[in-house]
Parts: structure tokens; sequence; C-alpha cells
């Protein structure tokens, strides 16, 4: 059949998008780790643990979320923690950059559609030099999990020994993936509360994973350039400059807050002296927005603290990293949005740019759907298994922003409520809009301009 004059040929449709590949590899990802961690290879002597409990734990490793129906250390077996470790670091980097790393070992070419797949999952604007960003943050992930493994060695080696080596490894990995995940005995860092070279290694860990990977790489840049004395652009971009203020700003507040509402409550920060008050509290605003590791027992904070920690679990970290969360740029442009309508403005701008109505609706549409994806699975729990509400709630946005804080509700959950915190952790992984688009059929790019509807509001 012969083409008409100035017609175009149809575009073939994309089966496997972006969202659909990122989906479908970390799902394959949980799933073969399910299979191994069901492996009497995998468990230590005596040791019994059923699919479910194999499953949770898979998909919270590869999430990189903390929570675990079952005592990590007293579980597994070495091979078994390798396992946890291997879906860590492959959820940390992201299986899109884990996959061209594989490409590029195995000498397979790096095409358009890889590239285009890389630009996609950092939410870059260009594909120059992608493939060289991925080597960069291969090279800068085992940098700085060396350098935590190096300080965490001096506090697990002479407590364990040899085996504290493996320790340090371990867990320098599983903060800098902000995954939160410990063989201690499932208390976490509690008795390292007073350690300073723990928790400061830790917070260390845990920001620099946060900040994400394209701004680390640019402080570091900047950095290299200021000690060699070489010229060029020091200048930070915007995105960067944005993550920075914002990480700061969060840090502080929750810190100071923590304070003020835990600074005589026995259960938490009373008992100890004002140092240890201040790095305890440091330590838990710096842990909740996605790290999971934590120093005080969840369950003793008091009410007002644990809903303030909903709002910062659901913020999370910073785009293009290893957090989880609706992002902390996403939430303030959202805020910038909302004081240029109350201030009458025509345009939000934050730090003299402007932000387009373009990136202002991705930001809207990414907190409701979110929200809303953490509202209906948070009422399913509580239908067919009905908890205290505070320790759902919390529970609920720990799985959907990969936080991994409990309040002891993980370990008493039926298998209801396992699938539905599996499925959380898997949807606040990916990301509830990414899940939307994934499925959304390509339809025309069209412009249709509509008529005008005159509605009241407010």
């Amino acid at each position: 059949m012969k083409k008409k004059y100035g017609q175009e040929p149809k575009a073939k449709k994309r089966l496997l998008t972006t969202t659909r590949i990122i989906m479908l590899g970390f799902l394959l990802g949980a799933l073969l780790g399910s299979f191994l961690l069901c492996m009497p290879v995998s468990l230590k002597e005596g040791v019994c643990l059923e699919y479910i409990d194999a499953l949770f734990v898979s998909v919270s490793s590869i999430c990189v979320t903390g929570l675990s129906t079952v005592n990590i250390g007293e579980t597994f077996s070495l091979f078994g923690q390798v396992v946890l470790l291997l879906l860590i670091q492959t959820g940390g980097l992201g299986v899109v950059t884990f996959t061209t790393i594989l490409l590029m070992a195995f000498h397979r070419r790096i095409t358009l559609a890889d590239r285009m797949l890389i630009q996609n999952a950092y939410n870059l604007d260009t594909m120059a030099g992608l493939v060289r960003l991925t080597i960069n943050i291969l090279k800068l992930t085992a940098c700085i999990e060396l350098a935590g493994a190096f300080f965490y060695s001096f506090v697990f080696v002479p407590e364990y020994g040899p085996v504290g080596l493996w320790y340090a490894v371990f867990h320098a990995v599983s903060a800098f993936c902000n995954a939160g995940i410990d063989l201690l005995g499932g208390n976490s860092f509690c008795a390292y509360r007073d350690n300073v070279l723990i928790n400061f290694t830790t917070m260390s860990l845990i920001i620099a994973g946060g900040l994400g990977f394209p701004v680390f790489w640019e402080i570091g840049r900047i950095l290299g350039m200021k000690i060699k004395r070489k010229s060029g652009c020091r200048k930070m971009s915007f995105h960067a400059r944005l993550v920075i203020r914002v990480t700061a700003i969060l840090i502080v507040t929750g810190t100071l807050l923590t304070l003020l509402f835990e600074y005589n409550n026995p259960a938490t920060l009373g008992l100890l002296e004002l140092p240890e008050k201040c790095m305890a509290a440091l330590f838990q605003s710096v842990t909740l927005r996605t790290a999971g590791f934590a120093t005080i027992d969840q369950a003793g904070f008091g009410s007002a603290s644990s809903l303030l920690y909903l709002v910062f679990m659901f913020i999370g970290g910073s785009p293009a990293g290893t957090a989880g969360g609706v992002k902390t740029v996403t939430v303030t442009l959202l805020a910038a949005s909302v004081i240029s309508n109350l201030q009458g403005k025509k345009e939000v701008a934050v730090m003299n740019r402007k932000i387009t109505d373009t990136i202002i609706r991705r930001c809207v549409a990414i907190i409701v759907f979110s929200f809303s994806v953490l509202g209906i699975l948070t009422v399913l729990l509580l239908a067919l298994q009905p908890y205290d509400f505070l320790d759902t709630a919390y529970e609920m946005t720990s799985a959907i922003a990969t936080v991994g804080l409990s309040r002891g509700m993980t370990g008493n959950l039926g298998i209801a409520g396992k699938l539905i915190i599996t499925l959380t952790m898997y949807l606040g992984r990916i990301g509830p809009i990414s899940l939307a688009l994934a499925f959304n059929s390509s339809k025309g790019t069209a412009s249709v301009s509509y008529a005008e509807g005159k509605v009241i509001i407010g």
C-alpha cells in the first residue's frame, strides 16, 4: 500500500517503556532474591523461613526500605547476608544503572535506547556523557562505601573480631543506600547511641546517598577543581544549590523540633546528657527521611513527634539518589507555588529562578498520587488487620517512603499485612506516578484547546 503524499508513517508502539523496564527490573530482582533467601544455604542452621517472609525481606532490601519481619542477623547465614547486600546495592544504584554496568562489563554496546533509559532514570536534561556519568556513579559509590567501612571497622572489629570487617562493609553499603538493614540483632544502632564515630559515620553516609548522585558528584567536582586550582566553572547548578539548601533546612528543623518535643521524655531523650540529646536528635532527623537506622526506639516517641515524623518521612530525600519519598525538590516547588498563589503572583519563582507550569503540575501529580496510594493502602491494612492507628500510619508511611523505621508493628504482621506492606514498599520505590505512567497507553500529542470553564473555588 502506497503512502499518500504528506502522510507521516505511524510510529511503532514501544511495549517496554522506561518506567516499565524499571518496574520489571525491581520485580524480577525481588523475586530472584526471595528464592535465593529461601534456600537452606542462605539460612543459619536450624532456622526455617516461610516464603512470604523471604519475599518481604527481599522487597525491603531491593527497595532499600529496611523493614523486616525476621531478625536479619539471627536468620541468615553469610551467603544469605551477601544476597541481601547485593539486593541493597542493586536497589541503591537503581536497576537501570546496575544493568548499564553489566553491559559495560561484558563489552556490550550502549545503544541510544540505553542512553535514553539512563537519562530518564536520573531525570537529566541531556544525553551527553551519560555512560561516563554511570561510571562516575559506580566509582563514587565504591569510594564512599569503602570510606564508611573504614570508619565502622574501628568499632566493629574490636567488638566482633574478623567478622567485624564484614559488619563494617555491610552497614556502610546499607547506610549509603539508605536501606537501614542491620546485622546487630534487630535493635539497629540503639546500642551505639552514645558512640560518636558510629553516629557521624552513619549520618554522613545517609546524607551522601540522600543528596542524589548528580549533586554529590557536582560537589566533588568543584572541590577537586579548587584543590587542584584548576580554572573552569566552579558555580553549582540551580538544582544542586536547591537540594543542599532544602536538605540543610530539613535536618536542622527536624533536630530542633525533636529536642523541643522529646527533651524531657524518659523513653527517648529525657535521661540523656545535653550533648547526647543533641546527637540523638540530629541522628533521628537525618535517618527518618529514608535511612531506617535508629538509635532510639521509635515506639517511645510522643504523638506530636510521631506525627511530625510522618511528614518528614513522606518528604524523603532528593531526586536521582538512593533515598525515597516524594523528594525534597517536589515538596519545595509545590510550597513555592502555594505561596505564589497566596501572594497573587502569576509566576512561581524559587531562588530567583522561574519554575514552569509543567514542572509544578508534575509536583502536584506526584504528591497527590503518592498520598492517595498511601491513604488507600493504609485503610485496607486497618480494615484487614486493625492495629493502633498511629503505629499503622507510621509503618505505612515508612514503607511507601522506603524509610524502614517502625514502632514495633512489623514483626506482628499477619499474611495480609505482610502482603500489603510488601506492595507498599514496591510502589514506594518505583514511584506511584511511574506505575501510573507505565500502563498508560501512548496517545497522540496533538495540542487540543478547550473552551474556558468558569468555576468557583474556595
